[in-house]
């Protein structure tokens, strides 16, 4: 007798295709445990002290990277603004916002068993925060007491280099983080060409014992030094999962079909002026050579679009102000301010000089723009060579290029405060600012007009600024980094068929790599 498949029989035969075609899906979507993550960045050298780091400076940024793998902080601050719990399970202050109390979460332990005391937590602080807190320890939690309001403590708290750790008598920093440190290789010569270094390494192992719960990943391991092509490359042939993409870089990425992740700007690129050079001290040349300034082509051509003409110190998601300030390009009046300078003022013979105080080739090439649109308005700039130390800074400037009067520099936003992040910018800018008289700050309106009146003296020339750009290998499940720049590497696993399945008492959490926090950039 011959079978005839009825309509209905063909319909359930689809469905139960269908259903079993999205639970083999979302089997392979499921967190798996196990597995190293293979970071690379651009950085020679690292610090896990967070004592040492310099506000603002780019080290500092991947600095910060590494030490969120091994230390916590009180508080956090999610996507939506929400504060979160961390170390601190609860907190509260008075009505002047003077005196905090912060509850410190019990049972949690160090990365080498020993428990985490209120102690830690003041000595920690009190090393990191501004001078002039008074901070206090009991059993169970911690006090800080301030002279002035400090309304936006918790956004202090939630970033920059406020993490929490134990020095040892070596001066061992122990951390309560997802990760700690297994393994430091220091760069070395090749065996071929001992006059070659080879990048720096170092590995970090899954912490049993952190409070949040084990990390999907067994392990991290970091490569410091590789320039942007190499990068880019080891991402190409699966020798890397996760790496820094340089601006002009970021068109070649997309056309070779990688996927790449872009941060909210988070670094400023500014010039400087300094009056070791007598001519820089003139208000009138300082006016000259802002008007000259060509911030659209900056962005948009030599940065291939992949950076933002800067009209203020403070970003915009930052500040929540930054549009209200104008940097338009006004060549003609540039040049007339400049006839009126005496002839050899920033003239062929008394140029201007220009120093380049980051490294890289995108800064240097950014100098020459900044020489050509000087050129424009018949001022002369000139951009001085100089060496670079071992961590990447500038090396100190050789008596014949000492009275240099510009430099271009690059200021990565460490803090999520815009008072704090605009009070050290004031101090480490040297735009005599007086620290007391920063407190008022808090308040946006006086922040916003400290901030005009910072623009309007002209000692700082803001240009432009970039995100951060992060190249992520197809395998990398759950990358759901801040939008300013936090990557969260406790929360990424890896996909691979060897994996083995996801352990019963791990928390499962959806694939969202596909739409991270912050930006992604698809071909």
């Amino acid at each position: 007798m011959r079978f005839t498949k009825s309509p209905w029989f063909a319909g359930i035969s689809a469905a139960l295709l269908l259903l079993l075609a999205a639970a083999a899906t979302s089997a392979t979507k499921r967190p798996r445990y196990g597995g190293t993550l293979r970071v690379e960045l651009l950085a020679s050298s690292a610090s896990l002290d967070p004592r040492e780091w310099k506000s603002g400076s780019l080290s500092a940024r991947e600095d910060e990277k590494l030490a969120a793998l091994v230390y916590d902080r009180l508080v956090t601050l999610d996507d939506y603004g929400r504060f979160q719990p961390a170390l601190a399970i609860e907190w509260s202050h008075d009505a002047a916002a003077k005196y905090w109390q912060f509850k410190l979460r019990p049972g949690v332990r160090f990365s080498d068993g020993s428990l985490l005391a209120s102690a830690d937590v003041v000595a920690a602080l009190q090393s990191l925060l501004p001078a002039g807190l008074q901070l206090t320890a009991t059993d169970t939690a911690i006090s800080i007491h301030s002279p002035h309001p400090i309304p936006d403590l918790l956004e202090q708290l939630a970033s920059g280099r406020h993490f929490i750790f134990r020095a040892l008598p070596d001066d061992t920093l122990l951390g309560t983080g997802p990760f700690y440190v297994a393994e430091i290789s220091p760069a070395a010569p090749y065996e071929a060409n001992p006059l070659a270094i080879k990048p720096a390494r170092l590995k970090f192992r899954a912490n049993e014992q952190s409070w949040a719960g084990r990390p999907f990943l067994d392990a991290i391991e970091v490569t410091l030094g590789e320039p942007p092509l190499r990068q880019l490359f080891d991402l190409q042939v699966g020798k890397a999962d996760v790496v820094e993409v340089a601006p002009d870089l970021v068109r070649k990425a997309r056309q070779d079909n990688l996927r790449v992740w872009s941060s909210a700007p988070n670094t400023l690129l500014a010039l400087r002026f300094d009056e070791a050079q007598p001519a820089s001290a003139d208000d009138h040349l300082r006016e000259a050579l802002a008007l000259s300034m060509d911030r659209d082509t900056m962005a948009n051509v030599l940065l291939q679009k992949q950076a933002e003409p800067a009209p203020a110190l403070l970003p915009d998601w930052l500040s929540g102000y930054a549009f209200l300030f104008e940097s338009p390009m006004n060549l003609e009046r540039a040049k007339e301010i400049r006839a009126a300078l005496p002839a050899n003022e920033a003239g062929g013979t008394e140029p201007l000089r220009l120093r380049v105080d980051a490294a890289g080739d995108l800064m240097k090439l950014l100098g020459e723009r900044v020489a050509v649109n000087a050129r424009q308005a018949n001022l002369s700039v000139q951009v001085v060579t100089h060496s670079t130390t071992a961590n990447g800074g500038a090396a100190p400037v050789s008596p014949a290029n000492s009275s240099v009067g510009l430099h271009l520099f690059a200021w990565h936003y460490d803090s999520l405060s815009p008072r704090a992040e605009l009070e050290v910018m004031v101090i480490q800018l040297h735009l005599e600012q007086a620290p007391e008289t920063t407190q008022s700050l808090a308040d946006p309106e006086q922040r916003y007009a400290e901030e005009r009146r910072i623009l309007e003296d002209r000692r700082v020339l803001p240009l432009v600024l970039l995100p951060e750009y992060v190249g992520i290998a197809a395998p990398v499940r759950n990358w759901m980094p801040a939008r300013w720049g936090e990557w969260r590497l406790a929360d990424v696993w890896i996909e691979k068929a060897e994996s083995a399945p996801a352990a019963p008492n791990g928390g499962s959490s959806p694939d969202n790599s596909a739409a991270p926090h912050g930006k992604e950039v698809h071909p």
